[in-house]
């Protein structure tokens, strides 16, 4: 009988262990690394056209995390900021959702474009100088705004929402919870640390600043990096322990947050790159970063050895690129210039695969983004004055809406969890958009 036990757990685990080189070769093969999906493929004695749900692994993953994590937290021993009752189940891992649009499965998109619903803004708060920048947590819960007034804002979206009903003006609502002040010069960017309550900052002043959000009385960072220059661009890694900062230097400064240690590649001044680094994001795993620079490159970096794999010259002409966005799946790019042009690239070869035309940016430096479900592009037209939309699969201008503010907007976030962004304006204010009923 132990015999017999002892075989069926042996089969039991040399088919898990088939199910997960499975898993491991289609998300290699998937995110274009055929290089390595073909290794383990041969290692393993895997097919390499296994079939698995896109970004099955990557849910599997997650949820395991979120397991661990919760188990964690149950037996006593956790690690995160103590929780302000208001920021309460900040910090889980929600499920990665596969995107709506598969960009490979069309080349020359004919068929008719969707339509975007009509989205309505709401004037929600305004710093003392120009809204430079904005981002969403990645709960979707909390929104935080920085400004030239050296400024930051942090709001709940829950209370946005309240104040956007009809009969809010009647009781009127704040949806500002914190206000932190301790830069000294204007705000570039800002992120969310994915699972504590932080929430840090880059500035003209050249530091990174670590606010933790859960104390109602904290303005003050309670960590500082110093870097050397100034510090355009800020992205945390999906695992929290290390942070991007695309800065005039035209190398990203990769940061470990327990040490503060800065980490450049060993050959970084035989890599060729030349131009200051307007935004710097990682891909949903980690595993990639992109740049966008001054000098019109979009470049991809590896999230592990820091090297720079692949760069797209000119990726704009010689005008200046300033964002650079992963899809969810992470095998594409979406990028935006001064050039008046948003385009859509392909990782695995750097092919650009479709242009969003139309609208004219030339001065500010917006950002194109996409809707949570990347069935739509959003960028900024500094002429107009409008918000325009494209249909991301067909290319297709879809919708344009005056941005309501007076002159251009200067930024566009979208919630990565719904249906609602916001505009940040030269003008000082923060508008927050919903679809219309």
């Amino acid at each position: 009988m132990e015999s017999n036990n002892s075989l069926e757990q042996t089969l039991q685990d040399g088919k898990l262990y088939r199910h997960v080189n499975a898993l491991i070769v289609a998300h290699l093969r998937d995110n274009n690394l055929n290089q390595a999906a073909s290794a383990v493929a041969s290692a393993t004695m895997t097919p390499m056209n296994v079939e698995a749900r896109p970004n099955k692994l990557l849910e599997l993953v997650a949820k395991g995390l979120a397991v661990e994590k919760e188990e964690t937290v149950r037996g006593g021993v956790s690690t995160a900021v103590p929780f302000d009752p208001i920021i309460t189940g900040y910090g889980s891992i929600p499920t990665p959702r596969a995107a709506s649009v598969d960009f490979s499965s069309v080349n020359d998109t004919k068929g008719p474009s969707k339509n975007i619903p009509k989205h309505e803004s709401r004037h929600i708060s305004e710093h003392k100088n120009v809204a430079r920048c904005a981002r969403f947590s990645p709960d979707g819960r909390f929104l935080a705004t920085g400004s030239a007034d050296a400024s930051i804002k942090l709001f709940e979206i829950a209370k946005v929402k309240q104040m956007m009903q009809p009969d809010a003006r009647d009781d009127p609502v704040r949806p500002v919870i914190r206000t932190f002040y301790d830069h000294q010069q204007p705000i570039n960017d800002v992120d969310f640390h994915p699972q504590n309550t932080v929430l840090i900052s880059g500035a003209k002043d050249r530091t990174i600043k670590f606010f933790d959000f859960s104390k109602t009385v904290a303005k003050r960072a309670f960590r500082v990096i110093q870097d050397t220059h100034n510090v355009r661009s800020v992205s945390f890694h999906p695992s929290g322990n290390y942070l991007l900062a695309g800065t005039d230097h035209p190398i990203p400064h990769l940061y470990d947050i327990n040490t503060f240690k800065c980490y450049l590649p060993p050959n970084f001044q035989e890599m060729g790159v030349n131009g200051a680094i307007n935004q710097v994001r990682y891909s949903s795993t980690g595993g990639m970063y992109v740049t966008a620079s001054k000098d019109g490159a979009i470049q991809l970096w590896d999230g592990v050895t820091a090297s720079c794999v692949r760069s797209i010259d000119g990726a704009h002409g010689a005008v200046e690129a300033t964002s650079a966005n992963f899809t969810k799946d992470q095998r594409y790019i979406l990028s935006s210039a001064k050039d008046s042009s948003v385009k859509l690239w392909e990782v695995g070869t750097g092919r650009l695969v479709k242009q969003y035309l139309g609208a004219t940016h030339t001065q500010l430096r917006c950002q194109a983004v996409f809707n949570e479900t990347e069935e739509f592009v959003l960028s900024i037209d500094e002429s107009l004055n409008e918000i325009v939309a494209w249909d991301a699969l067909t290319t297709e201008k879809v919708a344009r809406w005056p941005s309501n503010h007076i002159g251009a907007p200067r930024w566009l976030e979208h919630s990565p969890v719904e249906a609602t962004f916001v505009s940040c304006g030269i003008d000082r204010s923060i508008r927050h958009w919903m679809e219309v009923p």
